[in-house]
């Protein structure tokens, strides 16, 4: 429903593509970094840092997943198209539209949990994802970036508050807390926007977009789902690392496939495309993981 909200309010002009922009902006910058601090606030116990670790692995191992994928099921696609499935591969949403997923689903542990397993992702990002664009990479400057990314930042300042047993003064406690609570709301609206702006839906509905989104949103999280579920490991755990693994194409597939001769048009469908049909995977995900 708010997602839908979000279409109409886009589709009505209430906000424009600029307005879109800094809202995003907002978002991945105040709304999510409060988010993320605010699901720290839990006593530490020596078993948070083992599942961290846990996490850890499980998003590294879907992530060479992921790259696996990508030495094999592109190799017929011409260069410029192939770039794209190759980074829309490596690099999912799973900041701008996973965290709070996790949040929706799970509660504020899913959210922390989500926080952690986005890591290896968000260095990947910037490193090998980047890398599909171009061999000439500032290494320094991408660990730089993903160094201090805003979310990144949250998860030093809530590990520290959770690692000291600080307390922070009840008027910035409640002012992040209120902040963060924003997430889900303004992402789904943030999300609807997006769908709008495309004309038709019809035309990117073509066999290489489907092939692409099933292999996003239902083989990468079902292959994470079959090893959590073998390797007996925590429920909780399992459904953030599922739900995380099946998220869309990252939206800046399409911004770095125009910057570096990528097919930016076939990149933005492939954007779209999955991120409508994870609206929906996500939920069939839910009910699997709930039983």
């Amino acid at each position: 429903m708010m997602t839908l909200i979000g279409w109409l309010i886009r589709k009505k002009g209430i906000i424009d593509g600029n307005a879109k922009g800094m809202l995003t902006e907002i978002v991945l910058d105040v709304i999510l970094p409060c988010n993320i601090i605010a699901s720290f606030k839990t006593n530490i116990k020596l078993d948070v840092l083992g599942k961290f670790a846990l996490l850890i692995v499980i998003a590294v191992l879907a992530q060479v997943i992921c790259y696996i994928i990508c030495r094999f099921a592109y190799n017929s696609y011409d260069l410029r198209k192939s770039k794209v499935l190759r980074y829309a591969t490596l690099v999912s949403n799973s900041g701008f539209l996973g965290l709070p997923m996790a949040e929706g689903t799970f509660g504020s542990l899913g959210l922390m949990y989500a926080s952690i397993f986005i890591i290896p992702t968000r260095v990947i990002m910037w490193t090998a994802g980047l890398s599909q664009f171009t061999d000439n990479m500032d290494r320094r400057a991408a660990v730089k970036k993903v160094a201090v990314h805003p979310c990144m930042l949250g998860v030093y300042v809530g590990m520290f508050f959770m690692l000291t047993g600080l307390k922070l003064p009840s008027f910035i406690d409640d002012t992040i807390t209120g902040i963060g609570r924003c997430t889900t709301p303004m992402t789904m609206l943030l999300i609807g926007s997006i769908i709008a702006e495309v004309e038709d839906l019809t035309t990117m509905v073509t066999r290489d977009v489907v092939y692409f989104t099933l292999i996003r949103i239902v083989l990468i999280p079902g292959m994470i789902f079959m090893s959590c579920k073998l390797a007996g490991i925590d429920r909780v755990i399992t459904g953030v690392s599922v739900l995380l693994a099946g998220m869309p194409a990252g939206s800046t597939t399409a911004i770095l496939a125009s910057k570096y001769d990528g097919d930016y048009i076939f990149g933005t469908k492939l954007v779209v495309f999955s991120t409508i049909m994870s609206l929906l995977s996500v939920p069939v995900w839910c009910m699997l993981l709930s039983r």
